[in-house]
């Protein structure tokens, strides 16, 4: 993620800002050049002196992306993607359905950085809240259909299925990037005939995914997982190996922008000189396999120990072991070899 300068008064602006703190200028993210953008009394923006329109969902101050004002969209290419959104008229779901299409932009927002397709009907989402009597809703994928349960957006909740299933780390964004890595599996593996390059790395995906899911949550928390996969759960099966490599790999690229973004250089003094130094002057989306590594080590152990001092869990609680690096390669490759999107 990048940061973003007002063009009026260039004070700092974050993506879900809507009005410039310093001058008050309205803001709005502009997806087609990237950026987020001072408007005029008019609605010109700043950024490039065209004029633009706000997305519907603004009106519930649940988005903060423009459309071109000759656009008969009412919706942005972002919120196009909403096949179902919860009740609105239930008080309780305005706020936690403003915090999901929030992580939503910052997956949309990576996806355009990297070239990903995600326009037209394949790729949509659906936010759902529990209903009375009914089973709790279960957050999964279903050939482009990704459904979030509206209760992952509770810290509190979400807190505590994290602690209930043993999950060292449990986000929003990361349950998108993890979710929609499922519909890249078809995108960028089964449709691009790389199947045996996946089976090599990953396993064989055709097994059983019903039965090797209940086998998972069958079994007691273990170690047995540590070294070859990047989490307990990418263990449970190929399809969720290349899921939570692919949410990683997301992670860190969108990471490392923000780093370069702030010019932050990695260079603690220690008895042997220069082990994690690194400068992270460079465009991860642009980058080797080995430069993103290169610099998200020296990176995730600096913000961990940031973290340990102010008494928080890690920020990056995982280790990437070599067979864990060379999944991640792998997608890195898929992603770069294939035609860029727009």
């Amino acid at each position: 993620m990048r940061l973003f300068a007002c063009q009026k008064c260039s004070n700092l602006l974050h993506f879900e800002n809507t009005a410039c703190e310093n001058c008050g200028s309205r803001l709005g993210f502009l997806p087609g050049p990237g950026r987020l953008s001072a408007f005029d009394e008019e609605g010109n923006a700043l950024f490039n002196g065209q004029p633009w329109k706000a997305c519907a969902n603004a009106a519930h101050d649940a988005c903060n992306w423009m459309l071109p004002s000759e656009d008969e969209a009412d919706y942005c290419p972002a919120c196009r993607l909403n096949e179902i959104v919860p009740d609105l008229s239930v008080p309780e779901n305005l706020p936690l359905w403003r915090r999901m299409e929030v992580a939503k932009r910052r997956l949309i927002y990576t996806l355009d950085r990297l070239g990903l397709p995600h326009e037209g009907p394949e790729l949509r989402f659906a936010f759902l809240a529990d209903l009375d009597g009914e089973p709790p809703t279960m957050t999964g994928h279903d050939e482009g259909l990704i459904t979030i349960a509206l209760a992952e957006a509770d810290d509190a909740e979400r807190e505590a299925r994290r602690t209930r299933l043993n999950e060292p780390f449990r986000t929003l964004l990361g349950h998108m990037r993890h979710e929609v890595g499922h519909w890249y599996f078809i995108v960028l593996i089964d449709r691009a005939g790389r199947t045996e390059d996946f089976r090599a790395l990953f396993g064989d995906e055709s097994t059983d995914y019903g039965a090797a899911l209940q086998a998972h949550y069958a079994k007691p928390p273990n170690d047995d997982w540590r070294g070859d996969y990047i989490s307990a759960y990418a263990a449970a099966h190929p399809h969720e190996d290349w899921a939570e490599c692919f949410a990683h790999y997301l992670h860190m690229v969108d990471s490392l922008e923000m780093a370069a973004s702030f010019g932050m250089k990695i260079s603690p003094k220690l008895d042997k000189e220069g082990v994690l130094e690194t400068d992270l002057d460079f465009n991860p989306y642009r980058s080797s396999m080995e430069e993103i590594l290169s610099a998200w080590t020296p990176l995730t152990i600096a913000m961990n120990a940031m973290n340990r001092s102010m008494g928080t869990p890690d920020l990056y609680p995982f280790v990437l072991s070599p067979p864990v690096v060379r999944k991640l390669g792998f997608i890195h490759e898929v992603v770069h070899q294939r035609p860029r999107s727009g």
